[in-house]
C-alpha cells in the first residue's frame, strides 16, 4: 500500500470534532506523545459532555406530539455542534447528484457499502446512453488462486472499475492482488475454501452480530476441518471481552507454525463499536493470517488510517451502485501477494466478472444468425466496453475523495450521536420509573463510536416490540431500517441475572459434511440503522419522530387497523 497518511487521520480526530471552540488542533509533529494523549482524551470527554447536556437537558419526552419540531431541534442541533456548518458541501452534493432522495420523500438507512455511483449519472445526457453507470456480473468457473495467479487485468471495462477502487481505497497494486465476487458473503466463502486449514487450523472471528457472509466461511471452514472460536462481547456495553481475546490470540511459545485465520472487523456494522487497529498486530505477531473486513468503515477511513502498518493477508470490502436507488453491486476481496502461495487450490465459486449492462441487451438483439452465440457475445462485449472504459466515472467515489475524511467522518459522529441523546430522551407516561422507551446495546454517546445503532423498542408493560415489526411500520412511514441478531454476549456475576430475561434463543439449520443439524444460538433481536455519508439531520430527526410514536401506548393497534382499512396485509403484532 502507498505511504501512510496518519496526519489527515490524527487531526480528523481533532479538526470540526470537538464541539468546545477553545479546544486548539495539536500540531502531531511537534507534541510529545503524552500531551497528544491528554489532549486527545479531553476532546472526547468535551464532545460526550457537551452532547449530554445541550439537547434538552433533564427534559424527557412522554409524549409524540410533545417532541421539539425539526426546526427547534436542529438550532439545538447545531448548537451543540456549531461545526456541522461545514458539511454544507455533502448537502450540495446530495441535492445536486442524490435528488431521488428527496424527490421519493424515503430515509434510507439500511445501506453498509460505498456507493459507486450517482443517480444524476442515470440521467441521458446530450443523447448519449454511454453515460449510464450500469453493470452487469458473470460468473466465472475458477478457483480463487487459479484466478489470482492466472487471471491477468480482465477487460477494460473490469480493468478500468479495479483500477479505480484500489486507488480509492489507497491500496497499491505492487502488494495486492484483486477479484470480484458476487457479493460479501463469496468473498467469505472463497477464503474458507482457499485457506489452508489443515497446517493452520484455527479460525478466530470477533463479531458481536450475526452475519449472514461470516455464517458461510464458518460453515465451510468446519467442513475443511477447521477449528472454530469467537471473541465474547461483555454485557452490557459489549466490548470486547479483551482477556478472552488475548488468550485465544496467544501462541505456545514453542509452536512456531502459523494459528490460523484471524477475522476481525474494526467496526460493527450493528451495534457501531469501533475496535483497536492493535488486535490485528497481535494476531500478526502470534502467528495468525489476518482478514480485515472493512465492509462498514467509513468510505474514506481506509483511505486515511494507514493499513500499510498492518498489512492484513485478506481484505474484503463491498460496493453498491447507487444510495437510495439500486443497491446491487459486487464484493472485493483483496489477497496480499506474498499469502497466495499459501492458499489451495479449491472448486469454489463466487468469483465474477464486470460486463457492461448494454452488451447484455445487444446479445438478445444484435444476433444476425451468421456468427455464433459465443462469438456474437463476444463481438458485442469488445464493443460494450470500448464505448464504456474510456468514460466510466465512479462519481460517488469522487465525491467522497473531494470531501476527505475529516468532513464524512465528523458529520456522521455528529447525527449518530444526536440521535442516541435523543432516543434516550423518549420515557413511557404514567410510570414512576419513567421507563425508557428505546433499548440502545453497545456504545451510547461515544466520539470514537460508528454511525450504526443496535435498539430495541418496549411498550407501555415493558414488553419488546419485535424487531421485524418496527421494520415494517417504519418502511409505512418512508423510513428503511434493518433487522440483526447480536450474540456472543458474556455476562459477569454481577449481571447474571440479566442472562434470562436478555438473551433469546435463535435456532438455525445447518449442515456439516453432508449431515444436517440444527445450530442453536443465544443472544438479542434487534432494529438497526446506519448512517451514509450522505445522511442529514432531518434522516436522523424523521427516525426519532416515528420511534417517539411508540409512546402512544394504541400505535401499533391503530397502525394495524389503518393498513387494514387500505385492504392491504394484516400484519400480526
Amino acid at each position: 500500500m502507498h505511504s501512510p497518511r496518519l496526519r489527515e487521520a490524527t487531526q480528523a480526530c481533532f479538526q470540526g470534532c470537538c464541539p468546545n471552540p477553545t479546544l486548539k488542533t495539536p500540531d502531531q509533529a511537534e507534541q510529545p506523545i503524552a500531551k497528544t494523549r491528554s489532549t486527545s482524551s479531553v476532546c472526547r470527554h468535551n464532545f460526550a459532555a457537551t452532547t449530554a447536556s445541550s439537547f434538552f437537558p433533564n427534559t424527557h419526552f412522554t409524549n409524540h406530539e410533545s417532541i421539539p419540531s425539526l426546526q427547534e431541534s436542529f438550532l439545538h442541533f447545531i448548537k451543540a455542534y456549531p461545526n456541522y456548518s461545514d458539511t454544507a458541501p455533502i448537502d450540495q452534493i446530495r441535492a445536486r447528484e442524490y435528488s431521488h432522495l428527496s424527490i421519493s420523500d424515503h430515509v434510507c438507512l439500511d445501506y453498509i457499502g460505498v456507493g459507486l455511483f450517482s443517480q444524476s449519472q442515470m440521467n441521458k445526457s446530450d443523447g448519449q446512453s454511454g453515460n449510464l453507470p450500469l453493470f452487469g456480473v458473470t460468473f466465472k468457473s475458477v478457483s480463487l488462486k487459479s484466478q489470482l495467479l492466472h487471471g491477468g487485468e480482465g477487460s477494460p471495462l473490469e480493468s478500468a472499475i479495479k483500477n479505480r477502487i484500489m486507488e480509492f481505497l489507497n491500496i497499491s497494486q505492487d502488494d495486492y492482488s484483486m477479484v470480484f465476487t458476487a457479493n460479501r458473503s463469496a468473498a467469505f466463502k472463497l477464503v474458507a475454501q482457499s485457506y489452508p486449514f489443515q497446517s493452520s487450523r484455527k479460525l478466530l472471528t470477533v463479531y458481536d452480530h450475526e452475519s449472514e457472509a461470516l455464517d458461510s466461511m464458518v460453515n465451510m471452514s468446519e467442513k475443511r476441518g477447521a477449528r472454530v472460536m469467537a471473541a465474547e462481547f461483555k454485557w452490557p456495553r459489549l466490548r470486547i471481552h479483551s482477556a478472552k481475546l488475548r488468550k485465544m490470540i496467544a501462541r505456545d511459545i514453542k509452536k512456531k507454525k502459523n494459528r490460523g485465520l484471524f477475522v476481525f472487523p474494526l467496526q460493527s456494522r450493528t451495534s457501531g463499536a469501533s475496535y483497536s487497529y492493535q488486535w490485528m498486530t497481535m494476531a500478526q505477531e502470534n502467528g495468525w493470517h489476518v482478514l480485515l473486513d472493512a465492509c462498514a468503515l467509513g468510505p474514506k477511513e481506509m483511505d486515511s488510517f494507514a493499513l500499510s502498518l498492518f498489512q492484513p493477508d485478506f481484505l474484503i470490502c463491498s460496493f453498491y451502485k447507487i444510495f437510495g436507488e439500486n443497491p446491487t453491486g459486487f464484493g472485493c476481496l483483496f489477497v496480499k501477494k506474498s499469502t497466495v502461495p499459501l492458499l489451495e487450490a479449491s472448486g469454489g465459486s463466487g468469483i465474477v466478472s464486470i460486463t457492461p449492462a448494454n452488451n447484455l441487451l445487444r446479445s438478445s438483439e444484435d444476433n444476425s444468425g451468421t456468427d455464433t452465440e459465443l462469438e456474437q457475445i463476444a463481438k458485442n462485449q469488445e464493443s460494450a466496453e470500448n464505448e464504456t472504459s474510456d468514460i466510466i466515472q465512479c462519481r460517488c467515489l469522487d465525491h467522497v475523495d473531494s470531501l476527505g475524511l475529516r468532513l464524512v467522518n465528523s458529520r456522521g459522529r455528529y447525527l449518530i450521536n444526536w440521535l442516541v441523546s435523543a432516543v434516550t430522551k423518549l420515557r413511557h407516561p404514567n410510570r414512576l420509573d419513567h421507563f425508557a422507551l428505546v433499548t440502545i446495546y453497545g456504545p451510547k454517546v461515544k466520539f470514537d463510536r460508528g454511525p450504526a445503532l443496535a435498539f430495541n423498542i418496549h411498550d407501555w408493560k415493558g414488553e419488546r416490540v419485535e424487531p421485524a415489526l418496527v421494520q415494517k411500520l417504519a418502511d409505512r412511514s418512508k423510513i428503511s431500517i434493518g433487522v440483526g441478531f447480536l450474540h456472543h454476549i458474556w455476562f459477569s456475576e454481577k449481571y447474571e441475572g440479566h442472562k434470562s430475561i436478555t438473551l433469546e434463543r435463535n435456532v438455525k439449520e445447518k449442515e456439516t459434511l453432508g449431515t444436517k443439524s440444527k445450530k442453536d444460538k443465544q443472544g438479542i433481536t434487534v432494529a438497526t440503522v446506519a448512517l451514509t455519508f450522505l445522511a442529514n439531520f432531518e434522516d436522523a430527526y424523521r427516525l426519532w419522530a416515528f420511534i417517539a410514536q411508540f409512546l402512544d401506548a394504541d400505535f401499533v393497534e391503530k397502525e394495524r387497523w389503518r393498513y387494514t382499512a387500505l385492504n392491504q396485509k394484516t400484519i400480526e403484532v
